[in-house]
């Protein structure tokens, strides 16, 4: 990913540019929308800032996700409510981009720095038969959650 303020590009492993995160910085609460490369609203990223944990919503036009900080231990991790599909989980170092996302035990998708040598460029390989759309607003929403901290 690279960051432009709050717009960045996601390239795919070939370097083409495959989504814009688009930040709208403007809004009282955070919010991200994802298009596609032809500049399709693709998911809605939006920081629920009235509930008593950190929530992100995901609208993925006609199903949605919620995903929730949650401390364990010393360190985070977030859950991942998807409509009528297992949860998901999130676990690892989130603040420096070295984390797993799992659904049932199962690695779904990793995101790491190590690929890298260019600061704030980190990748998201996801395994196949999973939804990256999801994968990469879940992607969004836990650097949201997290850009503030340990920086």
């Amino acid at each position: 990913m690279l960051s432009i303020g709050d717009d960045y590009w996601i390239e795919d492993e070939s370097g083409a540019r495959a989504f814009l995160v688009d930040g709208k910085a403007m809004r009282v609460r955070d919010t991200w929308i994802l298009k596609d490369a032809d500049g399709n609203d693709v998911a809605e990223i939006k920081e629920r800032k009235l509930s008593v944990r950190d929530k992100m919503k995901i609208d993925l036009g006609g199903r949605s996700a919620t995903v929730t900080k949650r401390i364990v231990g010393i360190r985070d991790h977030f859950k991942v409510e998807v409509d009528d599909e297992p949860d998901l989980k999130v676990h690892g170092n989130v603040v420096d981009h070295e984390y797993e996302i799992e659904r049932d035990g199962d690695k779904v998708a990793e995101i790491s720095k190590k690929w890298f040598r260019v600061r704030d460029t980190y990748g998201v390989e996801v395994e196949a038969g999973v939804d990256p759309v999801l994968i990469l607003a879940i992607t969004v929403a836990v650097d949201g959650m997290t850009r503030d901290v340990g920086r």
